[in-house]
Parts: structure tokens; C-alpha cells; sequence
């Protein structure tokens, strides 16, 4: 899924004019066997003039096979990060040029990869730009003089909340205290006067590494980094408490787990952490609004890619026996997602990107396309698909506000921008647009549902989800851009179809019992 105007930029978030913002050789002749590498010593001789990579290394079996491969990993060169036993999911750094080859054919070995094609301590020269609108004086005041008693002074402005009928379902409840939404992304201002009441530290970590890290703040964007973790955390849980805007489900708890790099890269080991840390401090819910780097479709045709979405399935499908539902955006690319292919200009992204063709039904933009997983598509002020977002009968499962171009689709009044204003770092507020906006709405209804139904299984949650969704017929001829040639065709019937899923969200059904 193609993201942010700036090329670093994952996160799914458009920009402000909504543009869409190795295997490594053989085995030398020497090498030892299967048998051999399993029992090899640490000290057996390999290359180490390489670039510094990070792999993921997916095993069969319990714990013993798990430590056999640990010292098959050391034979080849490798340093473990961390080992995943729940899940079977070793992460590795290694310089060996052949390490993924020579570690495949360790026995208890199912696939392995490089999760990157950029060595491990490259470093972008730009900074992310999420292309954000700011919110004017102007309209902040506007917006205050407009709001009811019961609104928080900038809810005028959030067209989103009466679209999926959150302010009435506010009338009946905020959501319960007890229920966490885990935000897996760039990183989580707490510090937000709107973000501060409801913040969970102790569901909270820094997964770039692979590793989390719990060191105070470490969930936190640092100076110039992206915001978008942020906003996405107001559009969830913003607190009703007379300032700024109201979240979804403003009484339930969010906490940051940061898994984008620097320059704005999520990689495999730090999705895979984020799912692994979410699941073992028992969170209800995961929103997830990117697609893991490098690749826009990982292929399970490739020896790399196939170990990295292996990796990532595991994980999320752990976190869903623990009792996690799994949220996740569903690109901003126009692509049909279940078409018979689609043409991937962008990957890798941490290199050269080259020109393929994919097939969707091997090739998968993850986590959003995996099993289990809730994909969201994005519409605008008018109800309509945005003008952005992918598609795919039998992939999208529900649509929410993501936001459009303003002159696309237009807010009735007080509301001004047909973007989703949310909060931002340093105590701000701005507007974005993309299914990362989507995404973390129906997060929130999730976590409404939870709130209601404390003791339903995620199957259960996603059945309420799809089941209380308004239904939305497919929109054809759909003309977005109003010029006269058909922008997507949606395949469906009203109940379920491309466009919406099963439907629009619904905030108000989800807290009636």
C-alpha cells in the first residue's frame, strides 16, 4: 500500500492533496549438513563481511527445537535478538552474506528471512511527512462557540463521530475502563492533554528493535519523528473531559506500542514484538494502520517474504488466543485487492523499488490481509468509498470514516474539513486522511463492544462488529473525482460487497445489550 508523500513514510495517512502518500545465494560447497548445523559450535568459521541484516527465523515444534536452532543460528553467524517460543519466531542479526540460505536448512527450520534489503544501521535523510492539515485558530473558536454542553469544544468539527452514530452512543456510555486498545504504530504522545487520562503505560513499550523496551516514554515519537501513532490514539480514546476532541470510546484505555524506525519503517521483528507484547499484557483490541516494510505484497513464492508473513501470522494469530482482536487499514492505493493482480511499483521501499506483478491471492499486504485480521476501507463525509482507499469483495470486512478531499466529499456544517481531525503531538490537534483514519474507528467500536460484552471472544467481537455494521450498497457508478470516468467498480450485494464490507460501523449498536 502505498502511503505518505514522503518516500520513508509507512504509516497509512494521506497527505494533504491525498497523493498516495534476498535471498542471499547458496550454500558454499563446505557448508555443513541439516544434521550437522543443528549441533554445530558457535565457533564454526563463516562470513561476516556482509551488510548487518535482521531475519526471522520460524521453527516447528516446542522449546528443544527452538535451542536446537539457536545454536544452528550461531554456526551461521548469527546473534540472536529475541526468541518468540509462544510462537516459534527467532529474530536474528547476522552479517553472514548466506545466512538465510545456510539457516533454512537447519533441521526444525521452516522458512526464514531477511526483513530488510537496507543494512541494519542505514538512516533515511529526510524526515516522514505525514502531510497534515492543521486546524486554524479560526475554526478552533468557531467550533467552541458552536458545541453543545454535552461536547468537548472542538467535537463540532468531527463529522466522523454522527456518521457512525458515536455521540449517541455516548449518550448511553464511554466505554469501559478495563478495556485497552493497543496502537501499533510510530508511537504514542501521552503527554496529550486528551491522550493523558485514558493512556495505559503498562500495556505500553518500544518495539523497534524486535525487543520491547519499557524505559519510561520510550513509546513516545521523538522530536521530528511522525505524529500519526498519535492521531490515530485520539481517534480511539480522546477523553470527554471539556477539552479538545472526543474519541470513539472515550472511557476506554489506549496504550502506544512504537514499531516504526526513525525514518519511518515498520519492520517485520517490530510488528511481530508489537502483536507479542500486546497479547501477553492481555489487550482487547490492536489497531494496526500501515503495511510492514519492505515490501507493499509480500509473496509467498519468495524464500524472504514467505518467512516474513509467516512470522507476522503467528504472531497475530497468538494474540487472538489470548483474546485480542486484531484491527487493520486496508491501503490507501485504489487497488482492488481481489483482483486477479496489481501492479507494485513501490517495493522494496528501503532500497530500488522495481516494477512487478502480484497476485494477491499469494502476494499479501500484511497484517491487514491476513486471516483473522479485521480489514477496514475508508469513506468519506458523503458515506462514499474514499477517493483513496483499496478494495475487494471478500477482503474488506467493514468500512468507517477515514476522510477524503474536502472538495470530494464535503461535511455539512460546523464541520469545515472532509479530513479526520484528531490529535497531535505537543498538545495539538490536526486533520489527516487515509484508512489509517478508518482503522482506529472501528477500533473504538470494538472496544465499545468489549465494554459491553466484557466476556465475548474475539470471534464473538468481530460477529457483533460485521453483524451491527449499516448496511451500504455498492456505489456504481463511482466517479469520485466527478469527471466523467469510473474511478472503481465495486462487486457485491448490499449486504456484503468491495466497497464496505458488511457495512458502515455502527457505535450506537454496539453498546445497546
Amino acid at each position: 500500500m502505498a502511503h505518505l508523500g514522503s518516500r520513508r513514510g509507512r504509516a497509512l495517512a494521506l497527505p494533504v492533496g491525498l497523493a498516495l502518500t534476498a535471498s542471499l545465494g547458496f550454500l558454499p560447497s563446505g557448508a555443513a549438513s541439516a544434521a550437522d548445523l543443528s549441533d554445530a559450535p558457535a565457533t564454526a568459521a563463516v562470513a561476516t563481511n556482509g551488510p548487518k541484516l535482521t531475519y526471522v527465523v520460524n521453527v516447528e515444534g516446542g522449546r528443544w527445537t527452538a535451542a536446537s536452532v539457536k545454536k544452528a543460528i550461531a554456526a551461521a553467524g548469527g546473534e540472536v535478538v529475541v526468541s518468540y517460543d509462544q510462537i516459534g519466531v527467532i529474530v536474528v542479526h547476522s552479517q553472514n552474506p548466506e545466512f538465510a540460505k545456510t539457516i533454512r536448512q537447519a533441521r526444525g527450520v521452516v522458512s526464514a528471512g531477511s526483513t530488510r534489503t537496507a543494512p541494519l544501521s542505514a538512516q533515511a535523510d529526510d524526515a516522514v511527512d505525514e502531510g497534515a492539515q492543521t486546524l486554524s485558530a479560526a475554526e478552533a473558536k468557531a467550533a467552541a462557540a458552536s458545541a453543545t454542553d454535552a461536547q468537548d469544544p472542538l467535537e463540532p468539527l468531527q463529522w466522523d463521530l454522527p456518521a457512525i452514530k458515536a455521540d449517541k452512543a455516548h449518550a448511553k456510555t464511554l466505554g469501559s475502563k478495563r478495556v485497552t486498545v493497543a496502537v501499533i504504530d510510530t508511537g504514542v504522545d501521552d503527554t496529550h492533554p486528551d491522550l493523558a487520562p485514558n493512556f495505559d503505560v503498562a500495556a505500553s513499550a518500544n518495539c523497534v528493535s524486535g525487543k520491547p523496551d519499557t524505559t519510561p516514554g520510550s513509546w513516545r515519537p521523538n522530536p521530528g519523528e511522525s505524529d500519526h501513532g498519535t492521531h490515530v490514539a485520539g481517534t480511539i480514546a480522546a477523553a470527554k473531559n471539556g477539552v479538545g476532541i472526543t474519541g470513539v470510546a472515550p472511557g476506554v484505555k489506549v496504550s502506544g506500542i512504537k514499531v516504526s524506525t526513525p525514518d519511518g519503517f515498520f519492520y517485520t521483528e517490530a510488528v511481530v514484538c508489537g502483536f507479542m507484547w500486546a497479547a501477553e499484557q492481555g489487550v482487547e483490541i490492536t489497531n494496526n494502520s500501515y503495511y510492514t516494510d519492505p515490501w507493499m505484497f509480500a509473496c509467498k513464492t519468495d524464500e524472504d517474504q514467505k518467512a516474513l508473513i509467516e512470522a507476522v501470522t503467528r504472531a497475530t494469530r497468538y494474540a487472538e488466543r489470548k483474546g485480542t482482536v486484531n484491527v487493520a487499514a486496508a491501503g490507501n492505493s485504489k487497488f482492488d485487492l481481489a483482483a486477479d493482480s496489481i501492479v507494485d511499483k513501490s517495493s522494496p521501499n528501503d532500497t530500488v523499488p522495481a516494477e512487478r506483478v502480484i497476485d494477491p491471492k499469494v502476494c499479501f499486504d500484511y497484517p491487514a490481509m491476513l486471516p483473522g485480521v479485521v480489514t477496514v476501507s475508508a469513506t468519506g463525509a458523503k458515506d462514499l468509498k474514499s477517493s483513496y482507499s483499496n478494495y475487494g469483495l471478500g477482503i474488506i470486512d467493514v468500512a468507517a470514516p477515514g476522510g477524503d478531499r474536502t472538495e470530494y466529499q464535503t461535511p455539512g456544517a460546523p464541520a469545515v474539513n472532509g479530513r479526520i481531525l484528531s490529535t497531535t503531538v505537543n498538545g495539538g490537534y490536526n486533520y489527516k486522511a487515509g484508512t489509517s483514519m478508518a482503522s482506529p474507528h472501528a477500533a473504538g467500536v470494538l472496544a465499545l463492544i468489549k465494554s459491553t460484552h466484557p466476556y465475548a471472544s474475539p470471534a464473538a467481537l468481530k460477529a457483533l462488529l460485521y453483524a451491527q455494521a449499516d448496511d451500504r450498497a455498492c456505489t456504481n457508478p463511482y466517479d469520485i473525482e466527478g469527471d466523467g470516468t469510473i474511478d472503481a467498480v465495486c462487486e457485491g450485494g448490499k449486504n456484503k460487497n468491495g466497497f464496505y464490507g458488511a457495512g458502515l460501523i455502527d457505535a450506537l449498536d454496539a453498546v445497546r445489550r
